[in-house]
């Protein structure tokens, strides 16, 4: 378990941006979008360890600890 604390405002807004009419996307995509978006190599280590797959929104934010807003 990490003990360091990461912002996950730039993840919550690019989930915020991906989801937008959309329920699930897979985790290739997610991970592509957040390169693009330059997040912290944090953020980044988070999304590649996700198993291959599709999620929705709530799924991605309680695996990665971010939020659903």
């Amino acid at each position: 378990m990490e003990t360091d604390e990461v912002d996950t405002r730039p993840l919550d807004e690019l989930l915020d941006d991906l989801y937008h009419g959309q329920e699930r996307i897979s985790q290739v995509d997610i991970y592509r979008r957040a390169v693009a978006a330059e997040l912290p190599a944090q953020l980044l280590s988070r999304l590649n360890a996700l198993p291959q797959g599709e999620y929705a929104v709530d799924e991605v934010t309680d695996l990665l600890g971010g939020s659903a807003g």
